[in-house]
Order: structure tokens, then sequence, then C-alpha cells
């Protein structure tokens, strides 16, 4: 059987798989289950500005409200931002209705303990098994019933933790995308108070266009933006504001990726940086480990996920870690990904520094890297196929030590992520593809009767 729990909670198509009914059972099995690990504190709920969000976010508050539990709601708020809000308000755990990234069809359900971590394995499958089960679980009647309260004003605590981050921005154009999601207010509130003129895209709080040719997943319009700007710097959230992507000076895309090494850079010369070690995933670019490699600096990696790089660091007890895709999470700031308290402090940084955010993302020099994304129904082809496994292998062999091969099933989509990175674009790029292509003949294979 499918777990319900994907590596960033559930997540599908709302109204179709993620229906009011499963998350109606989501919030009593995650009410039960906390309460049963004795948190009967209110649960904190927020969203993003998806249509289908307050449905949703209706249906999960009764559940919670069902089994006892009150319902502080937060309205929209960037998921960053319930989870330091859980463990800022001693709360018994958060909870974001949001599919991040995803198209505005999607929608997601994802809990926060009340230590502001993503739940366990072992605790969401028990709230998996607990939806999947009959329901035994106990009806609460009387004053007993969880209340609903309203708490949208505690999100300009989170905006004041963020802007503490920094410092001034006087004199600095900052372009900022919104994606339509729920950074749309918080954002730039933060970077005006910081001093920083600023130059809202996107930034109204609109359901049906969220990520749609904008923000982290279309920089189109914050490269131009920028352009039109001379001296400007631009900035891009995705839906729930977890993760920040940059445009610089020279209108060049600055990545997760560069990030960490210029926030290692950073570190290190504060004396400030773990083991000097950073945690990332197989994704990113096997630039930024030969850049932290020249700074006498070590990288581990994990799978793909920010629970993952959590995990990892706080196994480790690594202070920085984080995505190529913007999730970048310093435990100095928050337990998770946090788009907006990365591009306070990143900008706020280079700022103070005197210097230009496109100087100091040369830290890193990139390798080129193909990622193609495969549909895949039936996403373990790819290990059961001896052609995609040969053509790894042939892939693998050509490229030696001057390159990497990843080839993964997506945790979150119905894809299969082929990433293939090289010294020369063309050359790995006709790999990619022939990996790629073997991968759709697999699937075909395995569709017929």
């Amino acid at each position: 059987m499918n777990r319900l729990f994907g590596t960033d909670g559930v997540r599908g198509v709302a109204n179709e798989f993620l229906t009011p009914e499963l998350a109606f059972a989501l919030g009593r099995a995650g009410g039960h289950v906390l309460a049963a690990h004795g948190q009967r504190r209110p649960v904190l709920v927020g969203r993003d500005t998806r249509c289908s969000g307050m449905m949703l976010e209706q249906a999960l508050s009764a559940g919670i409200c069902s089994i006892g539990l009150d319902v502080w709601s937060l309205g929209i708020v960037p998921t960053p931002g319930v989870a330091w809000l859980t463990r800022q308000l001693h709360a018994a755990a958060g909870v974001m209705i949001s599919a991040s990234h995803n198209p505005i069809e999607d929608n997601g359900i994802k809990f926060f303990a009340g230590d502001g971590c993503k739940l366990s394995d072992t605790l969401e499958d028990e709230i998996a098994a607990a939806v999947d089960g009959p329901d035994r679980m106990p009806r609460a009647t009387g004053a007993n019933v969880g209340i609903m309260v309203d708490r949208r004003r505690t999100v300009k605590l989170y905006a004041e933790h963020c802007r503490s981050l920094g410092s001034s921005l006087a004199g600095k154009t900052v372009a900022i995308d919104g994606a339509y999601g729920a950074a749309y207010d918080v954002a730039p509130r933060v970077f005006a108070a910081l001093g920083a003129n600023v130059v809202r895209l996107h930034c109204t709080p609109n359901g049906k266009k969220i990520n749609v040719r904008c923000g982290s997943t279309d920089l189109t319009t914050l490269r131009r933006a920028v352009a039109d700007r001379p001296g400007s710097v631009g900035v891009a959230f995705d839906g729930d504001a977890d993760r920040a992507l940059f445009i610089d000076e020279r209108g060049r895309e600055v990545s997760g990726d560069h990030v960490l090494a210029m926030r290692a850079r950073a570190l290190l010369a504060d004396k400030a940086l773990p083991q000097q070690t950073v945690v990332a995933t197989v994704m990113s670019n096997i630039g930024l480990e030969r850049a932290l490699q020249r700074m006498g600096a070590t990288l581990v990696r994990t799978p793909v996920g920010d629970r993952y790089v959590l995990e990892a660091m706080q196994r480790g007890g690594f202070r920085l870690g984080g995505e190529q895709s913007g999730h970048i999470i310093d435990l100095d700031a928050n337990t998770t990904g946090d788009g907006l308290a990365t591009a306070v402090t990143v900008l706020a940084g280079v700022a103070r520094r005197g210097a230009q955010l496109a100087d100091e993302a040369d830290v890193m020099q990139r390798y080129p890297q193909i990622l193609v994304n495969v549909p895949a129904q039936d996403k373990t082809c790819v290990e059961r196929s001896a052609a995609v496994q040969a053509a790894i292998k042939e892939a693998e062999r050509l490229l030696g030590a001057d390159g990497r091969v990843l080839v993964r099933p997506s945790g979150t989509e119905p894809l299969v992520r082929v990433m293939i990175e090289g010294q020369k674009e063309s050359d790995i790029a006709a790999l990619a593809h022939k990996i790629a292509g073997e991968i759709e003949a697999a699937q075909k294979v395995s569709s017929k009767p």
C-alpha cells in the first residue's frame, strides 16, 4: 500500500485526492495522536492563498476540534511562519495547508511538532494508521469540544523575527516576487521596514494564479524587473515561501547552492559554522562541494527533502543546510526552510559588507547541470528495467570523475527526475535524454496488460 505521507506531508489534487473528508480525517487522527502523546495545547493552522485552502482549513480544523483540541487560525502565512510560531507560542503542533511550488489545483497538509520540526516517520505512520482504520477515536462533547480562534495578528511576531535577522537596506532596491502566495504581504513589509525600496511583483493574494509564470518556478518577470533597475537585486518566493531564489545585479540566478556557499563563507569568517560542515542533498551541484573544499569546509549529502537535511543537521550538530531549490535551513533562525529569513540574511549581509550580491555569488562556480522530469505513474520502472539501468551505467562510465548521474522518483509528483552534471552541457544533455527515453519506453512496457 502507498504511504499516505510523502516527503513533504500529504499532497495531491484538492477535492479529488485531498478531499474535505480526508482533511477532516487527518485533523481527527492528528489531534488524537497528539493528545495521546500528552499534547493538549492548541494547534496552529495556516494556509497559502490557494482557492481550496479555506475549504480544507475548515474541514481539518473541524477534525481537530472534534478530538477536543483548540485551533488557532493564522490565516495566510508562510510555512516557516507556522513552524516558528508553533515553537514560540508553545502550541501542541502546527499544520500548514499548502502544496508549495505545485500547480494551483494541488494542495497539501503538513504537520509540525511542538518544537517546530516536521513529524517523524513514526508519528506520521501513526496518524496514517488512524486515518485508514475504523474511526474508534473519541469525540469530545459539551464544553470539551475544541474551538477555533482567530490568531492572524500573531503573524506580525514572525515578521518581526525575520526583520530582526537583518540590518539596514537603505538605498537598496529589492524586487520581490511573491508568487501570488503566502509571502505576498509579509515579505514586502519586512523589506520596507529594513529601509529598502521595494518593487512588488505578484504580491496580491490570488490563489488562481499562485506559482503561474511567477515566483521561484519562473524567474522571467523578476529578471526583467532587475534589468530595468540597474543596481537592484531580486528575490522570488514559492507558493508557501519556504524557499527563495535570487536575481543578482548582473541578471543571473542565484540558487540555493550559491546561498549555502555564501553563508558558509560568512559563518566561517565569524567562526560560527559548527564543525566547518554544511548539509545539502544529492541534487546540490558539484560546484558547491568544490567551493566548500576550497574554504576548508565539508559537504554532507542527504536524500532529497528538507526533512532529511534537518535530520542530518540535528544528528551531526550542524547549523547550516539546504537544497539547490532554495530551501535553506539556518537553525539559529528557524527549524525549517525559511525563504523570508534567508532573503533578509543574505541581502542584509551583502549590504553590510558593502558588496554586491553578484560578486559574493561568484564564490561558487556552477557545473553545467541538466534536469529532465519524466512523467511516470510507475516510478519503480527505473529499478526494474535493465535498459534504464544500462543507460545509467553507460552515462556514469562516460562522465567518470568529472560528473554525476542521479535518477530518482519525485516524492511529491508522478515524475522520475533525471539529473546529470558534467563539464560540457551538450554531452550531459544527450546522456540525460537517453536515460529519459529509456524510462519512457519502460513505462509503455509496464502499462501493457
